[in-house]
């Protein structure tokens, strides 16, 4: 039966993933904890992978209950995150081992987070989609097309490609437990997913190889004029005013409807 099967948030952006039983959607429409700090640059941009690739050399952990950052590698260091000292303090590291410019700091929402897409909401994926794409390369597995996709909410028990459904004209919804996911758009990849997630190395062609498979596979189910074009895989979500403050938790029956 369809379920969730896993929820993940991304506590810093950028860096490593914290997986969760349960999550309450915020009154913005995202995942409590997910992307709740984010470096910003001196103009207010956020700061992610996309700038610098040794996003994915940093090993890190995080303590919600203390918001304590926790670094493991390339060296140990720990940072309280609910002051602006230490917001302050990890800020400055961060920039000096990522090798970027400028003036940095490291600002937090709790409201919203730092998502990209912020009228938007969590992202959605299939593990039957991870595994589909897994076997798509010689030498990746479920877990680093995982790390490498950063979604949200994965569900089982369902085909690869199944949340392509949710998109696009007529197109259903579904409930998690209490909580009702509508898809808004396909969620077009950058140059993350193209990388190792443990080195910032890149896949030899990656994105050829990708495109390839996803078109010999593209779901009948889906609506193809809702991608803009296929180098696109999960599906970006809304979760309605009516459900925010709701808990989806790990192990929910995943149901479609209208």
């Amino acid at each position: 039966m369809a379920h969730i099967d896993r929820l993940t948030v991304y506590p810093v952006k950028g860096l490593d993933a914290l997986d969760v039983d349960h999550a309450r959607v915020r009154p913005g429409g995202t995942l409590e904890h997910d992307r709740e700090f984010a470096l910003l640059d001196a103009d207010g941009e956020r700061v992610n992978a996309k700038q610098s690739d040794r996003f994915h050399t940093l090993q890190t952990s995080y303590d919600p209950e203390t918001t304590t950052l926790r670094v493991t590698s390339p060296e140990r260091r720990e940072f309280t995150l609910d002051t602006e000292a230490g917001r302050a303090e990890a800020a400055t590291w961060l920039t000096d081992a990522l090798g970027l410019d400028g003036d940095m700091t490291l600002d937090r929402s709790t409201g919203l987070g730092h998502v990209d897409r912020q009228s938007m909401g969590p992202s959605v994926i299939s593990t039957a989609t991870l595994s589909t794409v897994a076997d798509w390369f010689d030498e990746l597995t479920v877990d680093s097309v995982r790390r490498r996709m950063r979604a949200n909410i994965e569900v089982g028990g369902v085909p690869a490609f199944w949340e392509d459904r949710f998109v696009g004209a007529d197109a259903p919804a579904f409930r998690a437990g209490d909580v009702r996911i509508e898809g808004v758009t396909p969620c077009a990849r950058c140059v993350v997913p193209e990388r190792d997630p443990d080195t910032g190395e890149p896949t030899p062609e990656f994105r050829e190889q990708f495109l390839r498979n996803r078109r010999e596979t593209f779901p009948e189910w889906a609506d193809r004029d809702a991608f803009d074009h296929l180098y696109s895989l999960m599906v970006i979500a809304r979760v309605p005013e009516a459900d925010r403050e709701e808990r989806i938790t790990v192990g929910d029956d995943v149901v479609v409807v209208p």
